[in-house]
């Protein structure tokens, strides 16, 4: 696993406070990872389209 990109200390508050659940280390690397791989969609696609800079429009997500 590489670098956690997501702030471990707000995840879990978020799902305390709207799911009154705890969230495992493993939930924190999924969403960590997931993060990354947009990120990587996102600078292929601003280098795909000649850009040094990536906007929203090169993040996509399939899920929601």
């Amino acid at each position: 696993m590489s670098d956690v990109l997501v702030v471990t200390s707000k995840i879990k508050k978020f799902i305390k406070e709207k799911g009154e659940m705890n969230t495992s280390a493993e939930t924190i690397d999924v969403l960590s990872k997931a993060i990354e791989q947009l990120c990587m969609r996102g600078i292929e696609s601003a280098k795909n389209d000649g850009r040094k800079t990536v906007m929203a429009r090169d993040i996509v997500i399939d899920h929601i």
